[in-house]
């Protein structure tokens, strides 16, 4: 089939397929980090219950040499995939992006990981195909604009199609001919709602990325057909999810200088629930620390610029799952319990008086500020809370907070367990494909 020239997705592909992060110190040690911090996630989420449901229900009973992380188990490597991406995002403890404006490390890393049980990779290789991967997922973010998150796409699942395809080529040396057609294969896969979050499809969104991008990769390799012009064709991705507001230079222009894991780089969460309710749980904890009683409390406002709370779509939730996206309970549950942990987000319902004050919290819009984009300076919230006894507190955040070292999340995601302990200080390391091979052994054993 004769098909129209496609500069940008050939340069975009070119782009992928020709990048070398290995000469870039602080993208690898930015990578391995989030490696970590990625693991650290995927071996709590892999004991979570629904994670089990799931691996059940996509035949993780298969045979293959793919492994399962956090579970003495071996299956296909399109099902691991999916599982472990699942895993890694079912706790929404994982890392974002801003650029992205969604999860990047739990659709890639599965993907690139199933793809090392196939085939002999030197570690170093696979955590440079990580920040490519990365770098195609964020460059989309930021040419797509904001109005394809805000209409109801979840970024984590229809961008990390295409940079978990993007990987997987940059990883097998594809050329740019074959990466073109793997990108659009993934296009044509890319799918995901916001409105499932608050349930168990919405990690299985990262889960359902991370093996579409792999079979994308596969597919192009085997010389399966497909569209090779995904970005320039009239009706490609820009034109069926931008809504009008792409960006295309932003695909390529100054590619890797700084790459995106450097610059804006990642946020590793210090809180398990949804990014965009960290700033209130960090001004919670503050207040915590400040002895400030719940009971002296009349009423609590969270003022956002307009789209900041778009992913927060539960005000009154009932269980730990829906209150990953309630700033209403995160606040709430930082303030009286002086911190945020797993089980504050659990399956279980929740406890009556931390919803006691999460009803007197709402939420308004400052729209005389700009929209909150990809660029950070634009997300803050203000916090108004009115006391019993006629006085007012007000405090702001700007930006997120976050972790620089996820040691510590990594021992306490693993309960310290010793079978697990030297995977942290082997990520930051390894180079060889035995190291790999050894990572992969050191993740392929049940908790104890």
């Amino acid at each position: 089939m004769t098909t129209t020239a496609a500069p940008l997705t050939h340069a975009f592909a070119e782009a992928i397929v020709v990048s070398d992060p290995t000469t870039d110190a602080a993208a690898m040690e930015a990578a391995r980090t989030a490696i970590v911090d990625f693991l650290a996630c995927t071996i709590a989420g892999a004991a979570d219950r629904t994670t089990a449901i799931l691996a059940d229900a996509v035949g993780a009973n298969l045979p293959g040499e793919a492994i399962l992380v956090g579970a003495k188990r071996r299956t296909d490597p399109l099902v691991a995939a999916v599982v472990n991406g699942y895993a890694g995002h079912v706790l929404d403890f994982d890392d974002v992006h801003a650029s992205v404006r969604g999860h990047p490390t739990a659709v890639i890393v599965p993907a690139l990981l199933a793809l090392a049980a196939e085939r002999e990779f030197t570690a170093d290789a696979l955590v440079a195909s990580y920040v490519v991967g990365l770098e195609a997922m964020a460059r989309l973010g930021l040419s797509i604009g904001s109005k394809h998150y805000e209409n109801g796409f979840h970024a984590t699942a229809t961008l990390g199609t295409i940079g978990a395809a993007a990987a997987i080529a940059h990883l097998t040396r594809a050329s740019a001919k074959e990466t073109a057609i793997a990108l659009g294969l993934a296009a044509t896969q890319s799918s995901g709602l916001r409105l499932q979050f608050g349930y168990d499809a919405k990690p299985y969104h990262a889960g359902m990325a991370a093996r579409s991008g792999l079979l994308s990769a596969r597919l192009a390799a085997a010389a399966f057909g497909g569209a090779p012009d995904f970005l320039d064709n009239p009706v490609g991705f820009h034109s069926a999810y931008a809504f009008a507001a792409e960006r295309p230079a932003a695909l390529t222009e100054n590619w890797g200088t700084p790459w995106q894991i450097v610059a804006p780089g990642l946020t590793l969460k210090a809180y398990p629930c949804c990014t965009a309710s960290h700033p209130v749980a960090s001004l919670g904890i503050d207040l915590h620390r400040d002895g400030l009683a719940a009971d002296t409390i009349e009423s609590i406002t969270f003022t956002y610029p307009p789209g900041a709370d778009a992913a927060l779509v539960v005000r009154k939730p009932t269980n730990g799952i829906e209150a990953r996206f309630s700033p209403e309970y995160v606040f709430s549950a930082a303030l009286i319990d002086g911190a945020l942990r797993l089980d504050h987000f659990d399956h279980r319902p929740l406890q009556p008086h931390l919803m006691a004050l999460a009803g007197r919290a709402g939420r308004r819009h400052d729209e005389t500020v700009p929209r909150m984009s990809s660029d950070p300076k634009t997300r803050f919230v203000i916090l108004e809370i009115a006391l019993r006894n006629g006085k007012t507190l007000t405090r702001r955040f700007d930006g997120l907070p976050g972790i620089t070292d996820p040691t510590t999340k990594f021992r306490d995601a693993t309960a310290g367990n010793p079978a697990f302990a030297e995977i942290p200080s082997l990520v930051r390391t390894m180079s060889s494909a035995a190291d790999l091979t050894r990572l992969l052994a050191l993740l392929n054993q049940d908790p104890l």
